[in-house]
């Protein structure tokens, strides 16, 4: 009965401990990944070619513009870390490598919409909708 105890402490404590590295883990890995890319973003001058290639496409732009007047208060996130932390639960890093991969090598029309359709099987309205704000937010403020 004792020898029972203590199993059930230890696999509550190992739960615990992988929980608390699942949580703080994602946080943390998300907090990275947005910070490197902001920054390589900024220092390359690729905002103001995204910037530009979202004004060339009409369509691109039309669904950014959805998240113009969203009430981000009731979205599920309002941050690029949250929205981070969102997607790597969502997508495996492999799935977000080859996104950025694609995204940085150009991309055609179809395969932007192609992308999107991806992306949007897997969030929901809401997380698309508050996607959508922080991207209109970071691209034209």
């Amino acid at each position: 009965m004792k020898a029972l105890k203590v199993l059930i402490a230890v696999g509550v404590i190992v739960v615990g401990i992988g929980y608390a590295v699942y949580h703080f883990g994602t946080g943390f890995i998300a907090d990275e990944v947005m910070g490197k890319v902001a920054a390589e973003l900024d220092a390359s001058g690729e905002l103001d070619n995204v910037r530009q290639e979202v004004e060339k496409n009409p369509e691109l732009k039309a669904f950014l513009e959805e998240g113009k007047h969203a009430d981000t208060a009731k979205l599920p996130f309002q941050t690029k870390e949250q929205a981070t932390r969102v997607l790597l639960k969502k997508f495996d890093l492999s799935e977000l490598n080859d996104i950025q991969i694609q995204v940085r090598q150009g991309m055609t029309s179809e395969e932007q919409v192609a992308l999107f359709a991806k992306i949007e099987s897997k969030l929901t309205e809401e997380e698309m909708l508050a996607l959508k704000a922080i991207a209109y937010k970071e691209l034209f403020k």
